[in-house]
């Protein structure tokens, strides 16, 4: 996919202890993704990120280096770019321990290295717009960490306007799901997802799944 004619591509920083899955990487990016820098330990991916401050990092979870915390030590150790740049975990691990730390340590998200390069391109995208991507069998990992003590920590008057089976559908569109498996996961029917999403979407005043995966981030949801 070519990028529109005046629109730059987004800068990504690349860190991966593997050259040869760097290398493939980089060739599987659209053009609306630019690699300018790369690491392959703890101690360089800080530095080249300090260094080039690009707005996403496609970030390994298992990496030589630094004290031996990996992926979540780069990002306890660029905790003074929040804001400024953002992590998306990139890893063949799907373990629970390995997506919570690096969410806890303030990633944006976390997809597996089975990703297509169309669907990576895309999830950068929507990194570097403020979304939380997920590969979707992933987040609920997150939802098991965070969510419990998530609806009691907001006090939140658009949140209590959600049935129980609005908020279930909601969480899961926000972290990526499609209708078919929103269905198979609650034992409901697609037109019934249909319904309770745009039933969300009109009590919050939204106008897509990628507000309601912002709105749901915002409010650590996810």
């Amino acid at each position: 996919m070519s990028e529109p004619a005046g629109r730059r591509p987004i800068d990504v920083v690349l860190v991966d202890d593997h050259l040869m899955f760097r290398t493939g990487v980089k060739a599987s990016l659209d053009d609306g993704v630019a690699v300018i820098g790369e690491a392959d330990s703890v101690d360089a991916a800080v530095a080249v990120v300090h260094e080039l401050r690009p707005p996403v990092v496609l970030l390994d979870v298992h990496l030589p280096g630094g004290d031996g915390g990996g992926g979540a030590e780069v990002l306890r150790r660029c905790a003074d770019l929040a804001g400024e740049v953002r992590f998306l975990a990139l890893s063949v691990s799907d373990a629970a321990e390995d997506v919570v730390a690096v969410i806890r340590a303030g990633a944006r998200g976390y997809v597996t290295k089975a990703i297509s390069g169309a669907d990576l391109s895309d999830a950068v995208r929507r990194v570097a717009g403020g979304d939380a991507v997920f590969s979707p069998r992933l987040a609920g990992f997150v939802l098991d960490a965070f969510g419990a003590t998530a609806d009691v920590a907001t006090g939140d008057d658009e949140l209590d306007r959600l049935s129980a089976r609005e908020r279930e559908v909601m969480r899961l569109i926000a972290r990526g799901y499609s209708y078919r498996e929103v269905a198979s996961e609650l034992f409901i029917s697609i037109k019934t997802v249909e319904t309770h999403v745009s039933a969300v979407l009109r009590k919050l005043q939204l106008s897509s799944r990628h507000e309601l995966t912002r709105w749901a981030a915002a409010r650590r949801l996810l």
